[in-house]
């Protein structure tokens, strides 16, 4: 029987893509889902992967009645994940972080067993500093991660990518949008949730950008009421585009966000990119991703409270322009580590083969 592994990732395709991407390295594996109902995970999983769902949300900044209810939530499900751990006979566990990480991990210290956790942000989330001494080894997507996890055993391995990404522009499917071969192309990626900020910019520059002779596609996400505003021959509005490894090899410019799954994307594929971090997020996690591609040369970084529409339209207007996007394209392609799957996959090996 081969062994098996309980896989914790949820929420966004920030968690999910990596898990995914090293569960298809992982075929010597009896593997399993822990998820959340209702999150991305019970659409973006493949069937194969029997799912296991939990209710379990993250903490608040601010202590209150809801602390009580959210805590209460985690006891429950601790003791659930505890349950599924020992029935099921697993191995081990493997978690890429966020909330759903503290119940997955905690069950299996309590348990003794292996837990691998993967954290992709160069600034290392809550639950990753909180809980990563009680895991067997943190795997990490930046080496800069390392000073923030002084209690806990990190190995650098880089994030993995969907399997898409490390295919050849040859073997990938044709692009279906009609954009001609030497158009110039922008990409607008907000990141699996969009971002309504960048979009309204996006849609104010475009028209200087259409007259320079740029395509756009541009992925509004799905909570945009303003998506289909703008139409143009040489505009896509599109909620979410599944060819996106196709799409990002196309394309001249990225204008995106700096979460770390999109970054080893824009990496993998030697795409420069205009980066506006989410402002909101944790920490401000994501300008922390995006400077350490800025200042290899291989992004522009722009607080999203800094840039106007104005600053916007002339920055894509000089690079479309100037000759330093392959110097961007050679410093992004410096970032990729394109094995980090299988390096992963094999750290999880080692780590588990105590426990078969």
């Amino acid at each position: 029987m081969p062994p098996k592994l309980l896989i914790a990732a949820s929420g966004t395709g920030g968690h999910l893509f990596p898990a995914i991407a090293t569960a298809a390295e992982l075929s010597d594996y009896q593997l399993e889902w822990l998820g959340v109902p209702d999150r991305l995970e019970t659409q973006l999983v493949p069937d194969c992967y029997p799912m296991h769902t939990i209710d379990v949300e993250g903490f608040q900044q601010r202590l209150g009645l809801g602390t009580l209810r959210v805590l209460g939530k985690l006891a429950s499900a601790v003791w659930q994940v505890r349950q599924l751990l020992r029935q099921g006979q697993f191995h081990g566990v493997f978690t890429t972080g966020g909330y759903i990480a503290a119940p997955a991990i905690l069950a299996a210290r309590s348990l003794g067993l292996p837990t691998v956790l993967h954290e992709s942000n160069a600034l290392p989330g809550k639950v990753t500093r909180l809980l990563s001494p009680l895991c067997s080894t943190v795997a990490l997507g930046f080496e800069a991660a390392t000073p923030y996890l002084p209690r806990a055993k990190t190995v650098w391995v880089g994030t993995p990518v969907r399997p898409q990404f490390l295919v050849s522009a040859t073997d990938l499917p044709p692009l279906n949008l009609p954009i001609p071969a030497d158009a110039p192309l922008i990409v607008v990626v907000g990141g699996s949730q969009g971002a309504v900020a960048v979009n309204s910019l996006v849609r104010q520059c475009a028209a200087a950008w259409f007259a320079a002779g740029a395509w756009v596609v541009h992925l509004t996400g799905e909570s945009d009421p303003e998506a289909k505003q703008l139409a143009h021959p040489q505009y896509f509005p599109l909620p979410f585009y599944d060819n996106m490894a196709a799409l990002l090899q196309r394309a001249t410019l990225a204008i995106s966000r700096a979460g770390a799954g999109t970054l080893t994307e824009l990496a993998v594929t030697h795409l420069p990119a205009i980066l506006i971090p989410y402002p909101f997020a944790a920490e401000d996690h994501q300008t922390v991703n995006a400077q350490i591609f800025a200042s290899t040369g291989a992004a522009k970084l722009f607080q999203q409270a800094d840039l106007t529409a104005t600053r916007l339209e002339t920055e894509v207007l000089d690079l479309l322009r100037s000759p330093h996007l392959a110097e961007m394209s050679e410093a992004m392609a410096d970032l990729a580590l394109t094995d980090s799957a299988s390096r992963l996959a094999q750290l999880i090996r080692t780590v588990t083969s105590s426990s078969t």
